[in-house]
């Protein structure tokens, strides 16, 4: 790991914290009902934080499965992964603020984020 990766995750993990702290204060000030605005920020609050947070994580583990070397593109697929997550997230939490989720709607999403995971990755 050299020092641009080690910043990296320093950064990613210090706005992954803001994120979250900006999720807590959104928790704690708002109801999700009052409104669309509260629903929206929180979705895409959690979603960011939940990216945030797993890029980096992706990252390591891979970088610990390698035997302690960084490939090329493993930046780019941690934040694939990591994007992808997060987005299913927000999905779901805007789906259960609107009354809409449901489990065999879930079931539709979460195989295809993995099969869009699995397309992107065997691409190359």
């Amino acid at each position: 790991m050299n020092r641009g990766d080690r910043f990296a995750n320093l950064g990613l993990f210090a706005m992954a914290a803001t994120t979250w702290a900006a999720l807590g204060f959104l928790f704690l000030n708002y109801y999700p009902t009052e409104g669309a605005t509260a629903l929206l920020a929180g979705a895409l609050l959690l979603g960011a934080a939940i990216g945030l947070t797993l890029g980096p994580l992706l990252w390591l583990a891979s970088f610990v499965r390698a035997n302690r070397i960084a490939y090329r593109g493993a930046w780019w697929r941690a934040a694939r992964r990591a994007s992808l997550t997060g987005l299913v997230v927000s999905l779901f939490v805007l789906m259960r603020g609107q009354g809409a989720f449901s489990v065999p709607l879930a079931l539709v999403i979460v195989p295809m984020a993995v099969l869009i995971e699995l397309t992107l990755s065997l691409r190359g």
